[in-house]
């Protein structure tokens, strides 16, 4: 279901997030109208938007059923591919996300939020392997389609990079693995090539 066209390209992510308020707020237009045409001057090609768990694209959050229709609009409208994150890694946010985003019918990628050193050995890390294993083996049990390692502030290293997507991927042999990183401290190239050596999709 999820193979549109030829590309080497998994997916285009080009809404959702800050996009729609954008659109919305600042641009005037609408941010339906917009992912419509999109999809019409490109209908072969997968679209990825960032779903903020209970918030969807908003900044509060929202009733259950108000997720639910938005992400069934949004699929409606041309999106694929649902994101879903939360920056606290909360699960019960991101359940609400996960679900609303396959009860559309969508493809559901949950981020599993990255901060501190998984390479760390003080014993009063809370960012730890355990921690992040424990909270992809919550997201897997959710039903997502993928994990994604977010690497919101650059904080991921190589060696932190291989380190991780080694153990999701030994973990979660058959789930697809997706690497999002921010290049604030100038590492995210050599992440990414240290995750794609590890196994990351």
């Amino acid at each position: 279901a999820f193979n549109k066209g030829s590309s080497d390209v998994f997916s285009l992510e080009m809404w959702g997030g800050a996009t729609f308020d954008v659109a919305y707020n600042f641009l005037r237009e609408c941010p339906w109208e917009r992912l419509e045409k999109l999809r019409e001057a490109a209908p072969d090609m997968l679209f990825q938007m960032l779903l903020r768990g209970a918030n969807a694209v908003g900044y509060t959050v929202y009733a259950d059923n108000v997720v639910f229709e938005f992400c069934k609009q949004a699929y409606e409208s041309g999106n694929d591919i649902f994101r879903v994150f939360d920056s606290l890694n909360y699960v019960e946010n991101m359940s609400l996300g996960i679900r609303a985003a396959a009860a559309s019918g969508g493809f559901v990628e949950a981020a599993i939020c990255y901060t501190g050193d998984v390479t760390s050995n003080d014993p009063d890390n809370k960012y730890s392997l355990a921690y992040y294993l424990d909270y992809a083996q919550q997201l897997v049990d959710l039903g997502t389609h993928a994990l994604a390692i977010k690497d919101m502030a650059g904080l991921l290293t190589p060696k932190a990079a291989h380190l991780l997507v080694s153990e999701l991927r030994a973990k979660f042999p058959d789930v697809p693995i997706h690497v999002h990183s921010h290049d604030t401290a100038g590492m995210a190239v050599a992440s990414m090539y240290a995750a794609a050596e590890a196994g990351a999709d």
